[in-house]
């Protein structure tokens, strides 16, 4: 049986939240664990998510489910399209060595295969090495996810890509969701082609947004929303190997945007006193966040290792993830911020 929060959540009233899911490839089925958590909370609903690259297919995934049977129909779509995208990564030579597996460790840093793909990434572009734009993740999304019936979700949908000419990122509603549109917000330009949509070229959304956080306030009624994290903000001592400053160089990257949305929020939070204005919106937020140390312990190559027993076990983080946060937070949705803001703003 699994254990249910201790805030009386039960019976509670119904409260609005929004979701902000971060991408990271194999990573995002930490997300899968959080959401299918949240969801079993019948005073929770979701109104608004706002997701990029792993994040914006899980939204799109789950929304969909949830279209067919609820919460039921949610967390079997979401289930089943991990699954999927394990079995199509079986016969993929990204493994891990023989001795990473006897000591159980999940990284892909000793892989023959993945060293020299690592190497051939920076002499050679997926232009050179995939000329057909050939993705793996076309034909599962185009299976898994009815987009016309995704129109008319309850869930409002907001999914990032960056523009390859602007460097500006785009974000398309849930009524624009397309299996290219996906591709797009998860395109890394070392790995993919970029996606051509209405005539323009598109990689992936966390270069300008992981995850974008304007649209669930300036689109939706909820006042709380929750960051679902898988990029770690902060870690301890300085990388020296190669792969773990590109891995930091990533991090860095990809939180940057977001990281810039919070502080604008936090300095909203001091300075904004009136009630009629967008900013006394985006300063009244209630902002959360769900993460663990365990995303502290992998580098780069896990985001790539797809084994079915790995996303098992960044699943089970998740849901445990979102269990301690409503043991030790569920009482505040509604109420008040429990993510400290104020502190990002330190050597601003």
């Amino acid at each position: 049986m699994e254990k249910k929060n201790n805030a009386g959540a039960g019976r509670r009233e119904p409260l609005l939240i929004d979701l902000a899911l971060q991408g990271g490839g194999a990573h995002g089925a930490f997300t899968w664990g959080v959401l299918d958590r949240l969801i079993q909370e019948p005073w929770l609903k979701v109104e608004g998510i706002s997701g990029t690259s792993a994040g914006a297919m899980n939204a799109a995934v789950m929304a969909h489910g949830y279209t067919l049977d609820g919460v039921s129909g949610a967390r079997e779509a979401l289930e089943r399209f991990w699954l999927r995208v394990s079995s199509a990564a079986h016969f993929s030579p990204l493994k891990r060595s023989p001795l990473d597996v006897l000591l159980g460790r999940w990284t892909l840093d000793h892989s023959p295969f993945f060293v020299a793909a690592d190497l051939f990434s920076r002499v050679f572009s997926p232009y050179d090495l995939n000329p057909l734009g050939s993705n793996p993740l076309r034909n599962i999304l185009e299976s898994e996810v009815d987009f016309a019936r995704l129109a008319d979700s309850p869930i409002k949908l907001f999914v990032t890509a960056t523009s390859v000419s602007t460097g500006r990122g785009r974000v398309f509603r849930q009524d624009q969701l397309s299996v290219d549109v996906l591709l797009a917000s998860a395109c890394l330009p070392t790995l993919f082609q970029a996606v051509e949509i209405d005539g323009d070229a598109y990689w992936d959304g966390g270069y300008a947004g992981n995850p974008t956080m304007t649209p669930l306030i300036r689109e939706c009624d909820s006042m709380d929303t929750i960051l679902v994290q898988i990029n770690p903000i902060e870690r301890t001592g300085v990388p020296r190997t190669a792969r773990d400053i590109l891995n930091r160089l990533n991090e860095v990257s990809f939180n940057g945007v977001l990281l810039k949305e919070l502080r604008m929020m936090a300095l909203l939070h001091r300075v904004a006193d009136a009630a009629h204005d967008e900013g006394a919106r985006w300063a009244s937020m209630r902002i959360h966040r769900i993460a663990s140390d365990v995303m502290l312990e992998l580098g780069y190559s896990t985001k790539l290792n797809a084994e079915w027993d790995f996303l098992l076990m960044l699943r089970d983080q998740g849901r445990a993830a979102a269990q301690t946060f409503l043991d030790e937070h569920g009482a505040d949705l509604g109420k008040r911020s429990t993510l400290d803001l104020d502190a990002l703003l330190q050597g601003v």
